[in-house]
């Protein structure tokens, strides 16, 4: 039992690794490409690379939210008569973020709904590094 919980804990990290890669490169870095191209320039460079993300990173963040279901429910642990514990509680929020990504990315994907609000990836990049912040912190 422990080997899968590691196999699927793995494959977790490694595909959240990839969206949020894909997140960092894109806040950091593809964001100032009209700084040095003109808008068409831009335009093609982005559309080059996106061509290629869109096989990929959307596909990563459902398996990241998959896994994370499943790693969830294996240490969420057992509620006390106290409540919540903080592990549990920042777990949860992890979860919440995790959820909200994965439905976002869901949408546009399979059912083609762009976003109203929070069209860029300004807020899924904050969301995944409150992630990683919120791991740390659940074990200190």
């Amino acid at each position: 039992m422990i080997i899968i919980y590691i196999l699927i804990h793995t494959v977790h990290l490694l595909s959240a690794f990839m969206y949020g890669g894909f997140l960092f490169v894109d806040f950091f870095f593809l964001s100032k490409m009209s700084q040095t191209l003109n808008p068409e320039e831009q335009s093609r460079a982005r559309e080059a690379i996106m061509m290629h993300v869109r096989k990929v990173v959307p596909y990563s963040l459902f398996v990241a939210v998959g896994t994370g279901v499943y790693l969830i429910s294996q240490i969420f642990g057992e509620i006390n008569d106290g409540g919540l514990s903080r592990f549990q509680i920042l777990l949860l929020i992890k979860a919440l973020f995790g959820l909200w990504l994965g439905i976002r990315g869901f949408n546009q994907k399979v059912f083609k709904i762009n976003p109203w609000v929070f069209t860029s990836h300004t807020l899924p990049f904050m969301l995944v590094l409150s992630i990683i912040i919120l791991s740390q912190l659940m074990y200190a």
